[in-house]
């Protein structure tokens, strides 16, 4: 049985003591890939290519070139990141067999640093979904139990990593698509402060939400992707100039005291399940035990925070998805006999259910008449979350929550309330909103063996922090 990779460091050393080959790593990841077909991780393999880059970077490793730090490492981007030359669908009928014509930075960093990217991993129809349900190529399924969604919308990502068929994904996180799917999945997501990693190249959902983020099996790689991927760039004006911090090869564990924030609403949530809470409560004492103070807050503003990221998103997904009109490029419909029913047409036909909904509500809450009522009533809820977010971080080194609710939920639940799916997002939103980095680190399984994580938030751009302390918690609970 090919052996499971926790980290790069792992790969790194085989491959220098010759145990393996960047090639025999691709070639075991391809077969995962073939093996688990019916998961429906991946919209496309670039098997070729993937092989080909992986013999060049035998032959450098072999003559003793200089090679980049993440040599070895083998990824699978998210189906709403743009690559050169490659199909990038957003999971969509109306962008079936569109090609890209340039790299988004995050590829082009990977790339730089000799990352393989073995394919394009599915997701909800332009990120819009908790569940990955909402594609265009059907439903990914979590490896852990097939009948269960691996959540979204960065699903197959997830399920990549969790199936071993590859080391690391790529995903993009608006209101918890990288977090809730590594919950559901049992491994690590980050999402980077908001401005943190450039969106150049990332099919946009809700623009003042989207940050592209990893998932992995390991906060170290965690790092070491963020560290590639971050830091300014000139075709993203949105991005801080922060310097990224340079994380060592091995994540340090932060064993400093710490006060960690948990919030009193999370607790009296009466949607929470009750093993979720049970490995809350674990952790919560386990971390008294080792001497930090865990203390309740109140957090007046939970009930608010998934209505106003809808409102939020949805109103940007209306104005940013605008632009599929059936003229400019993807799918033009074949039934079309003039300009208006060219537009018609092709919106109905290419979009999906989930996003015609969004953007019919995105367009509601923006049209006269409902504007201040909702939208500007939103973004000013959105400060108040915010500044309220913010004043507990001064005071707390972190907050902890659960990433979800509850573990994976039955695929199809979601046809028939698409609200009960919506509120999954409860506790991954609160960073979103406040625009900050959060971490879900899985923690341990279930009587029915599903997987189960933990969030921890802290200050913008304590990105450092935050890895170190969740290395620290992971141990924490596995010790």
């Amino acid at each position: 049985m090919a052996k499971t990779y926790t980290s790069l460091t792992e790969i790194k050393q085989d491959l220098q003591s010759g145990d393996v080959t960047v090639e025999g790593l691709v070639q075991n990841y391809l077969s995962n890939i073939n093996k688990y077909e019916r998961l429906n991780a991946f919209n496309e393999v670039f098997e070729t290519e993937a092989l080909q880059k992986a013999a060049e970077l035998d032959r450098k490793i072999k003559s003793g070139d200089a090679i980049g730090s993440l040599a070895g490492m083998v990824i699978a981007i998210k189906d709403n990141i743009c690559y050169k030359g490659h199909v990038v669908t957003a999971s969509s009928k109306i962008l079936e067999n569109f090609t890209s014509v340039f790299s988004s930075t995050v590829v082009e960093r990977l790339l730089a640093q000799d990352a393989i990217i073995i394919g394009r991993c599915n997701c909800d129809e332009f990120a819009m979904g908790g569940a990955n349900e909402n594609s265009y190529f059907g439903p990914v399924k979590n490896m852990a139990d097939e009948s269960r969604v691996p959540g979204g919308s960065s699903g197959g990502s997830a399920v990549a990593v969790q199936a071993n068929m590859c080391h690391a994904a790529i995903g993009t996180d608006t209101g918890g698509s990288i977090r809730q799917p590594a919950s559901f999945c049992g491994v690590v997501g980050l999402k980077p402060t908001y401005g943190r990693v450039s969106r150049h190249g990332i099919i946009a959902y809700a623009s003042s939400f989207d940050q592209p983020g990893p998932i992995t099996r390991s906060i170290e790689d965690a790092a070491l992707l963020f560290q590639v991927m971050a830091g300014p760039d000139a075709y993203d004006s949105t991005l801080a100039r922060v310097p990224v911090p340079r994380f060592a090869e091995q994540t340090a564990v932060d064993t400093g005291r710490k006060k960690i924030a948990y919030l009193q609403e999370v607790m009296d949530s009466k949607g929470l399940d009750s093993e979720v809470k049970a490995t809350l409560l674990q952790t919560i004492e386990n971390l008294k035990a080792e001497g930090h103070v865990v203390e309740p807050v109140s957090f007046e503003y939970l009930d608010y925070v998934v209505p106003t990221y809808y409102i939020l998103t949805m109103a940007e997904a209306s104005s940013n998805l605008a632009r599929y009109d059936g003229v400019h490029y993807g799918y033009r419909s074949a039934n079309a006999v003039d300009l208006v029913t060219t537009y018609k047409r092709s919106r109905s036909e290419g979009f999906g259910t989930e996003v015609k909904r969004r953007i019919m509500l995105g367009t509601f809450v923006l049209s006269a008449g409902y504007y201040d009522a909702y939208y500007g009533k939103a973004q000013k809820v959105r400060k108040l979350i915010q500044k309220r977010t913010n004043e507990i971080l001064e005071e707390y080194d972190f907050i902890l929550t659960p990433t979800a609710p509850e573990p994976a939920f039955k695929i199809g639940r979601q046809d028939i309330d698409p609200i009960v799916t919506y509120l999954e997002d409860i506790f991954t939103v609160q960073a979103s909103l406040a625009g900050v980095p959060a971490i879900s680190i899985p923690v341990e399984n279930n009587s029915q063996n599903l997987p189960l994580g933990l969030q921890l938030i802290t200050k913008a751009f304590d990105e450092e922090k935050l890895l170190n302390f969740a290395t620290y918690v992971l141990g924490l609970r596995k010790s």
